[in-house]
């Protein structure tokens, strides 16, 4: 049926479906057929546009007004020189003697910033330590602390590496896994819990140069019983593990490379 008028007078009037009120986007006449390769070259195009209309043209800059910052005023009086020039104006009465301090944003400091993780580390993942006293040794990731950094065991058990805090840059991430679930970590083992604790130097005094020795850093009784639970766990999700045999004999020896082995290209 054809519209009637009082249709036509809303179309008009600018009452369109919102389909219509879409706008449409045509295609560009330039565009990439393909590894870089354009439809037209940049000499063709610099013809299609009409560019050469607009070189050497040159448009005059519009000057806006200038606005007077002072004025002159007439003055009465015999020795006042009959008029003064006047800021328009004026000046601050009162000058600070020191600059106010500026409040840094908190956004800035380290401990704020967001910890991502790479996908192929998860929670289970035997991984390979590539810096540090254990370096070459295979030990599984449990948890990632608030720091970013990555905690990590043996077990102590199997290859005497305790838990320890590593970044996830110094670390190779294998396809091998661990079901992990049933591994209990405390509440109290986070980035504080590896803190070494820094006692005050006591003064010297005459006599006590060479008398005095440094104190060996010993292990907690503490970290002793939270290593057994944990090695504990973990060596009991090993065991359920259908390749158990090979997990332990896996873990227990270190990696390393021969000639003409590239890490780069092995699939770990």
């Amino acid at each position: 049926m054809a519209p009637t008028a009082a249709e036509k007078k809303t179309e008009k009037a600018g009452n369109k479906t919102p389909e219509a009120s879409k706008k449409k986007f045509g295609k560009s006449r330039n565009y990439d057929l393909g590894n870089g390769v354009y439809r037209f070259s940049k000499t063709r195009m610099f013809h299609k546009k009409a560019l050469y209309k607009f070189i050497g043209k040159k448009v005059a800059p519009t000057k806006k007004p200038v606005k007077p910052l002072t004025v002159e005023k007439p003055i009465g009086g015999e020795k006042n020189g009959g008029t003064r020039t006047v800021l328009l104006r004026k000046r601050r009465n009162y000058y600070a003697t020191q600059d106010k301090i500026k409040k840094h944003p908190a956004k800035k400091l380290f401990k704020q910033h967001p910890r991502k993780l790479r996908t192929t580390l998860t929670p289970g993942t035997i991984l390979v330590l590539l810096a540090g006293p254990h370096k070459g040794k295979r030990v599984v990731f449990l948890k990632q602390l608030h720091s970013g950094l990555l905690l990590v065991t043996g077990p102590f058990l199997i290859n005497a590496c305790p838990l320890r805090r590593i970044h996830q840059r110094y670390v190779i991430g294998t396809q091998t896994k661990l079901d992990v679930s049933g591994v209990k970590l405390a509440d109290n083992i986070n980035d504080a819990y590896f803190r070494r604790e820094r006692k005050k130097r006591a003064k010297k005094e005459e006599g006590d140069i060479f008398s005095t020795k440094k104190e060996a850093y010993k292990v907690s009784d503490q970290r002793k019983a939270d290593q057994k639970q944990v090695d504990k766990d973990v060596i009991a999700s090993i065991k359920k593990h259908p390749d158990r045999k090979l997990l332990f004999a896996y873990l227990a020896t270190m990696f390393g490379l021969r000639s003409s082995q590239y890490p780069h290209r092995m699939n770990f």
